[in-house]
């Protein structure tokens, strides 16, 4: 998978990540089950901690574009729902407590129970590029200026926290 523009320019280790997401989302959208469990592997191989971030990061910026007057629990709801029922009828392999965790870490209100095992980063790293998938069907929207964007953000953070 090749990313192109701002996505090429990345580190490795950055880049890595971005043509893996890029692979998962668009066999996502193609409801290619194959291409989505490569990808994701690929993307599970890949630091968990910066793929949560990248991939949190732009779909918390889609939901946002998506609901420019702000985001209700309704909508939150809605959203689950339509991308479960959708998801349902191309794979069988979705896992709704999975759907919620990428949901609500991306929106930063998941919480983890004391002593609970952390979430498989095989998991997010499938349910991540199907719910991305199901928000940019039908937007008009592209996935690669929003990771880019995604990526650009975290490289703003990190020169502000160096000293």
């Amino acid at each position: 998978m090749v990313v192109s523009g701002e996505l090429r320019r990345l580190p490795p280790a950055a880049r890595r990540i971005a043509e893996a997401a890029v692979a998962a989302v668009d066999a996502a959208r193609a409801h290619d089950e194959q291409g989505l469990r490569k990808a994701a592997d690929e993307l599970a191989a890949c630091d968990p901690e910066h793929v949560g971030v990248v991939l949190g990061s732009t779909v918390r910026a889609l939901l946002e574009d998506l609901h420019p007057d702000g985001l209700s629990g309704e909508d939150v709801q809605d959203v689950l729902e339509r991308c479960v029922r959708d998801t349902l009828v191309w794979t069988a392999e979705l896992d709704v407590d999975s759907l919620v965790v990428v949901l609500t870490g991306a929106l930063g209100v998941f919480q983890q129970e004391d002593g609970a095992p952390r979430p498989d980063p095989r998991q997010l790293a499938w349910h991540a590029p199907v719910l991305l998938a199901y928000l940019l069907t039908g937007s008009g929207r592209r996935f690669e200026p929003y990771l880019a964007a995604a990526f650009a953000e975290i490289a703003r953070a990190e020169t502000v926290e160096m000293p």
